[in-house]
């Protein structure tokens, strides 16, 4: 069983086979509907793995993929410029599908933003 509370600044996680009924009311209280309980019949997945992640990226451009993994790594257009030594105007170009990603390029952004060169080929990995 998986207790998990999360609000703003807190995420909480009881890990174990039984967790005391007393825990869990205290948390019910504290937590109210923001308090999340996994049983263990509760299956967690890669999103990769689902039928709708997949449908989802199908429909992505290269473009989006290091847009979107640019910010997830909180980076500006600049900033991954200055990581990767590839001009801002060239990653701008990039993203918004004017210009193409070959692969020493690809093998640059992937290593600047610690991800799978496959990230920035078509078909999806």
């Amino acid at each position: 069983m998986l207790a998990v509370a999360k609000t703003p600044h807190i995420d909480l996680r009881i890990v174990g086979e039984t967790i005391p009924k007393r825990i869990l009311a205290a948390l019910e209280i504290e937590y109210g509907d923001d308090l999340k309980i996994l049983d263990d019949e509760d299956e967690l997945v890669n999103v990769r793995d689902t039928e709708w992640f997949r449908s989802i990226r199908a429909e992505m451009t290269v473009g989006d993929v290091l847009r979107i993994r640019r910010e997830n790594a909180g980076l500006t257009q600049q900033e991954l410029s200055a990581k990767t030594g590839i001009s801002q105007c060239n990653i701008a170009a990039m993203e918004t599908g004017l210009r193409t990603i070959g692969l020493s390029v690809a093998k640059k952004l992937a290593a600047a933003l610690d991800v799978p060169v496959a990230e920035f080929q078509k078909p999806w990995r």
